[in-house]
C-alpha cells in the first residue's frame, strides 16, 4: 500500500543551491560559444574533468548542471561516450533566461489544466510515434527513478525526464519546445508531489505507461496518463492544505494570544444560573 509522506514542503533551490548558478553559467556559455560559432549542434562536449577545470567549478555540481541540461533538451549525455549538444539546441537556448528559469507567474492551476489538455495525447502520440531512442530513454527514465530512493535530485530529475521524454516521442517539434517553455513550473510541480508519497507510488504510474507505449496502445496510454495526472492534482491538494496546516499552526505559536490562558467563558446558561 502507497504511504503518503508528511513533512516539510521544500522549493528546487532548497534542493540545488548553488548547482543552479553552474547551470546558469553553463547556458549562458553556450549561448555565446554558439553565436561565435565556437561549437555548433551535434558537437561534443570535453569531458567532466576538462570542463569543470575550465569553469571552475565542482565536478558534483558540473554533473548536476549537465543533467538539468539533459532535462532541457539542450544536450543528450551518452554512457561510456561523453555529452552533445542537441539539433535543437540554438532555440532552446534561444528563449529568454527568465523563461526558462522562473515563469514565476504560471499557476499551479493553470499548469495543470494545460497537461489534462496535452499530456494524455502526446502520451497516445508517442504509442504511434515513439521509435528506439525515444523507448530507450523512456526506460532509462524509469530505472533512474527506481534506483534513486536515496537521491533526492535523481529522482525528481528521472521524474521530469520522463515526461519530456513523452514529449518528445509524440514526434512533433512544437511540443519539445512547449516542454522548454514550460519544465520549470513542472519541475516545481514534481518537487511537491515527490515529497508526498513514496518512491513506489510514482514507479506504479511511469511503468505502466511505458508499457502502454511500448506495447503501440494509444487509447491505453492516454487513459494511464490521465489516471497519473488526476493523483498528481490530488497530492498537490493535499500539499496545499498541509502548508496551510503548518502556517497556521506556527502564526499561533508565535502570536501572544496563543501563549495567554484565558479564562473559560460562560456558557448561556451558566450564566443565567449564576444569576438566579
Amino acid at each position: 500500500m502507497n504511504k503518503r509522506r508528511v513533512g516539510r514542503l521544500s522549493t528546487f533551490k532548497d534542493v540545488l543551491n548553488n548547482k543552479e548558478d553552474v547551470t546558469h553559467l553553463l547556458i549562458l556559455r553556450f549561448q555565446q560559444m554558439l553565436s561565435e560559432g565556437v561549437i555548433s549542434p551535434g558537437t561534443k562536449l570535453p569531458p567532466e574533468r576538462e570542463l569543470a577545470a575550465h569553469f571552475q567549478v565542482a565536478r558534483s555540481s558540473l554533473r548536476q548542471a549537465l543533467k538539468v541540461l539533459e532535462i532541457m533538451g539542450v544536450i543528450t549525455q551518452k554512457v561510456g561516450d561523453g555529452s552533445y549538444l542537441n539539433r535543437d539546441a540554438s532555440t532552446v537556448l534561444a528563449v529568454p533566461m527568465e523563461f526558462l528559469f522562473l515563469l514565476d507567474d504560471t499557476s499551479v492551476q493553470e499548469l495543470t489544466e494545460l497537461r489534462f489538455m496535452i499530456e494524455p495525447a502526446l502520451a497516445a502520440k508517442a504509442a504511434e510515434r515513439a521509435n528506439s531512442d525515444d523507448i530507450a530513454l523512456l526506460r532509462r527514465s524509469v530505472a533512474d527513478l527506481e534506483s534513486s530512493e536515496l537521491d533526492r535530485v535523481k529522482l525528481v530529475a528521472a521524474d521530469l525526464l520522463f515526461h519530456r521524454a513523452i514529449f518528445q516521442a509524440s514526434g512533433n517539434r512544437l511540443t519539445g519546445r512547449l516542454f522548454h517553455t514550460i519544465h520549470r513550473a513542472m519541475l516545481n510541480m514534481i518537487m511537491v508531489t515527490s515529497q508526498l508519497v513514496e518512491l513506489e507510488h510514482t514507479v506504479a504510474f511511469h511503468k505502466p505507461i511505458l508499457a502502454a507505449i511500448e506495447a503501440r496502445d494509444p487509447a491505453l496510454a492516454a487513459k494511464l496518463m490521465t489516471a497519473h495526472l488526476l493523483d498528481a492534482t490530488e497530492l498537490l491538494s493535499i500539499g496545499r492544505e498541509q502548508e496551510a496546516g503548518q502556517a497556521l499552526r506556527k502564526q499561533m505559536a508565535g502570536s501572544p494570544l496563543a501563549l495567554r490562558k484565558s479564562k473559560p467563558k460562560k456558557t448561556a446558561a451558566r450564566a443565567r444560573k449564576s444569576v438566579a
